[in-house]
């Protein structure tokens, strides 16, 4: 669907267009929860293919979260590990159309979304202080 006439994409567009980093790192860790859910259902509904396409979705999202990493703060090599272990689960999950695997990776990445989502509001109040 072409973004000119459809309200919903131009909205999207907007928001993506306009989201500081740190936002647009949160909606990236939401676009794995949401392939990794769809997912779960294809899983359920025996749509295997459907299953496999949103895995390689969230896998994807992982793979740029890692490769935009920046080295030089001592912090990113905890980032590095826990995208590591979500990658396998989503993996093992994905060959095994593992449920539980895939549940793992949704818990690993449910608590770094909700700890940078955490990490963002402090930052935003500390600034108001100013």
């Amino acid at each position: 669907m072409a973004i000119v006439g459809n309200p919903y994409a131009k909205y999207q567009n907007s928001k993506i267009l306009t989201a500081s980093p740190a936002e647009l790192t949160l909606m990236l860790y939401d676009g794995i929860i949401k392939f990794t859910n769809v997912a779960m259902t294809a899983i359920d509904e025996n749509d295997m293919e459907k299953a496999n396409t949103n895995i390689i979705k969230a896998e994807r999202i992982i793979d740029h979260l890692s490769a935009t990493l920046n080295d030089k703060y001592p912090v990113a090599q905890d980032f590095q590990n826990i995208y590591s272990c979500i990658m396998q689960a989503l993996i093992r999950g994905n060959i095994r159309k593992d449920k539980e695997e895939l549940e793992r990776a949704l818990d690993y990445t449910r608590m770094i979304r909700d700890t940078w989502k955490e990490v963002m509001k402090l930052c935003n109040e500390k600034g108001n202080e100013s």
